[in-house]
């Protein structure tokens, strides 16, 4: 055992038994954090709009900060944004994560003195949580590779700002420093497909033993990796002992995985997002992730069919249950109050509090980590239809990652009233205006992760047909523009 493998053990005993204290006191724990963010805001622009002087409990709480969404704040980011000081938290961000938005353009999530430190700690504390659990530690001796963006930054009004992934590559520890992968140089590459071509470069003679990254992005380098020497990776990378992946569901992607490493890896599941770091797989016996309640946020619930409902009960950490569909609602010390993160999770153990994601409380397709929402699809739409006769009756969109030859693609399962000349011209423009959309889906049809989208056509009503053999023809029954599976999608082509 080295002295690094060593010292790795005798750190994670220390923070299972930090985790473990607050872990199993979670009501106090979530009490002494909403106290903190509140006391720590009094003297915000925010703070003072919605009575902050005078809220000592949840239920008042409730009562002054309604649930917003990016849209509904936005008009106190765009004074942080402008350099204003004590907008939505004291003093300014020390960053912006840029991201991308909904009906703006993209979005700028602040990220502050206090909030930034919880986001490297909690990646660290999942890889502990795994040594301590297991007893292994010798993959910290290797070399690991962590797939990101680039970590150059932009600066606006005097505020550093880019990708979350970017910004938190000028934190990784100096003792991680010598094994971490890729070179800075490297990971400055803007272009995808260049910087994976650069990545295997630099790390397939290595002694691999740490791979993390969204998994489309990881099945990409996999794929490159065996190309260039011709047999599985597990054999490339005997010491491969450790996947982390966050940002999409990694179960459809497991099984070609394991086909492509040869054998089966320990995983940790992430959940970060730029507005917080919400929860780690901390045990690899049971399921879920463990609910980070003593990182700066508060959190609240609101139960997914309740959640468009006039006055929503919102609830806490000690009253919520298991395997209910529940909206995450989050206030933390970068200044986010009553935030709607969009994402919905389930307990799946309350000792300690563990969830599960369980999606989006608004339809959206995210299987490769593109975020695409019901109004980019509606809009991409309709922007190819201009100007030419097409007219379409109904159509839905769903992700085909499994194709049986070339790259992955949204599928559009498009009913026409009048179908184009050129179907692969449409296609091609409904493609182009997504991108314009939605930065993520450009960089994954960049990277080549994705190809342009296919059209299918389906027959004339195979909708109704559809909804009549479910049941929810007629009435105030919708069609899903689109979803993050293909049950739908699979179901209409029979028709």
């Amino acid at each position: 055992m080295s002295i690094k493998s060593f010292g790795a053990k005798i750190f994670a005993s220390i923070i299972h038994k930090k985790t473990q204290k607050w872990a199993n006191d979670p009501v106090n724990t979530q009490k002494r954090v909403f106290e903190q963010l509140i006391n720590e805001a009094k003297q915000t622009a925010f703070g003072k709009d919605h009575n902050f002087e005078s809220i000592t409990t949840h239920e008042e709480f409730v009562k002054h900060v309604p649930v917003r969404d990016y849209e509904e704040l936005k008009p106190y980011v765009d004074r942080v944004v402008a350099g204003e000081n004590d907008v939505l938290w004291k003093g300014k961000p020390l960053y912006f994560a840029k991201t991308s938005g909904t009906t703006s353009g993209a979005k700028y999530i602040p990220l502050t003195k206090e909030s930034m430190p919880y986001h490297i700690e909690a990646a660290r504390n999942a890889i502990l949580a795994y040594v301590h659990e297991t007893g292994k530690a010798d993959f910290v001796d290797g070399k690991m590779i962590f797939l990101q963006g680039s970590p150059i930054l932009d600066e606006k009004n005097g505020i550093k700002l880019g990708r979350l992934s970017g910004i938190v590559a000028h934190y990784v520890p100096a003792y991680l420093q010598k094994n971490r992968l890729p070179s800075y140089k490297t990971n400055c590459i803007e272009d995808w497909e260049t910087k994976v071509d650069a990545v295997v470069e630099e790390t397939v003679n290595l002694n691999m033993s740490l791979i993390s990254g969204i998994p489309s992005w990881v099945q990409m380098y996999f794929e490159k990796l065996k190309e260039k020497k011709g047999k599985p990776i597990g054999e490339i990378f005997p010491n491969f002992n450790l996947f982390i992946y966050g940002g999409v569901n990694y179960e459809p992607y497991r099984s070609k995985f394991e086909q492509m490493i040869g054998r089966k890896v320990p995983s940790i599941e992430l959940f970060p997002a730029s507005e917080g770091f919400f929860a780690y797989q901390d045990t690899q016996t049971e399921k879920g992730m463990l609910l980070l309640l003593n990182a700066g946020i508060f959190y609240e619930f609101i139960k997914a069919e309740e959640f468009f409902s006039d006055n929503a009960r919102r609830y806490t950490i000690g009253e919520v249950e298991l395997g209910v569909n529940y909206v995450l609602i989050i206030s933390t010390n970068a200044g986010l109050w009553g935030y709607n993160i969009g994402d919905t999770v389930q307990f799946v153990n309350l000792k300690p509090y563990r969830v599960v994601v369980s999606g989006r409380i608004k339809h959206y397709i995210s299987a490769f980590g593109e975020h695409v929402i019901g109004k980019e699809v509606e809009s991409a739409i309709q922007q190819a239809m201009e100007g030419t006769t097409v007219t379409v009756n109904e159509f839905t969109v769903a992700p085909q990652i499994t194709p049986t030859e070339g790259l992955p693609y949204h599928e559009w399962l498009i009913e026409f009233g009048n179908e184009p000349e050129d179907l692969e011209t449409f296609a091609l423009k409904i493609d182009n205006a997504l991108r314009k959309q939605n930065m993520y889906y450009d960089d994954l049809i960049v990277g080549k992760v994705l190809r342009t989208l296919v059209i299918s056509k389906v027959k004339q009503e195979g909708f109704q047909d559809y909804m009549k053999s479910i049941g929810k023809l007629g009435g105030q029954n919708k069609l899903p523009r689109l979803s993050n599976d293909r049950n739908i999608a699979d179901r209409l082509k029979l028709y």
